[in-house]
């Protein structure tokens, strides 16, 4: 199973948001290079990061540093945030994403997004999916799309998808465990696609557990900001399984 910490960026900086709230944010450190430098340092693989600016302004606002991360580290760095047209994404994989995310532009225009699956692979296109009262919301979580994950999911299949990041908005940054039972059904009814658990990691006990329960990866944020999870408990971990 994949440990992906998360780097979430406003004004270049380190923040972390509470179940979606733009006003929530908190600034953790102004350095995201050296955030993955940690986080590589540790033996972590794959890095995730959001650019909560693009997700508002619907196109990319912190490619530069995503460039520096990506010339800082070499790690697995999965990209999302503003990426709305084809544009946008190819600015993300010039800057140094090996992965983009994409969750609005997959529920407002579907055939584009089976065409980024088509041509760049799935394995480079992520489904973003994030679920709030089990309906996907889009646009930086502001939107409420009216669309189930699952009618998503089906919809994209035939065209290859193989990656998904489910984010539970009400679990987000909350601190309180996740939402095991959306993400141990998501994996068994879709086989194909590996889903990873996003929203609500906060010990490294709820590692295990998700591991234990055949997820393949994890998302976590808040709770190495908080020193709820430790770098060191993180690479114990890793060398471990």
């Amino acid at each position: 199973m994949d440990i992906i910490p998360a780097i979430d960026l406003i004004e270049g900086r380190c923040v972390r948001l509470t179940q979606g709230n733009y006003s929530s944010s908190r600034v953790y450190d102004s350095n995201p290079v050296d955030m993955a430098k940690r986080y590589a340092d540790c033996g972590v693989r794959r890095l995730h990061i959001v650019d909560l600016d693009g997700a508002k302004a619907k196109a990319p606002c912190n490619l530069k540093v995503l460039e520096h991360v990506a010339n800082a580290v070499d790690m697995d760095i999965e990209w999302g945030g503003g990426i709305k047209d084809e544009t946008s994404l190819c600015m993300a994989i010039d800057a140094g994403a090996t992965r983009v995310i994409c969750g609005s532009v997959a529920v407002d225009n579907r055939e584009q997004f089976k065409e980024w699956l088509s041509r760049y692979g799935s394995t480079r296109i992520i489904l973003g999916a994030d679920v709030r009262n089990g309906l996907v919301s889009t646009h930086g979580w502001l939107k409420d799309s009216g669309v189930t994950i699952d009618e998503l999911i089906k919809g994209f299949l035939p065209a290859g998808l193989s990656q998904l990041i489910c984010t539970d908005i009400e679990r987000d940054g909350m601190l309180q465990g996740p939402n095991y039972p959306l993400y141990v059904r998501l994996q068994k009814d879709y086989p194909e696609v590996d889903v990873t658990l996003s929203g609500g990691i906060s010990t490294i006990k709820d590692i295990e557990t998700a591991h234990d329960m055949g997820l393949r990866a994890v998302i976590i944020g808040k709770a190495i900001y908080e020193g709820c999870i430790t770098l060191k408990e993180i690479e114990q971990w890793l060398l471990n399984v």
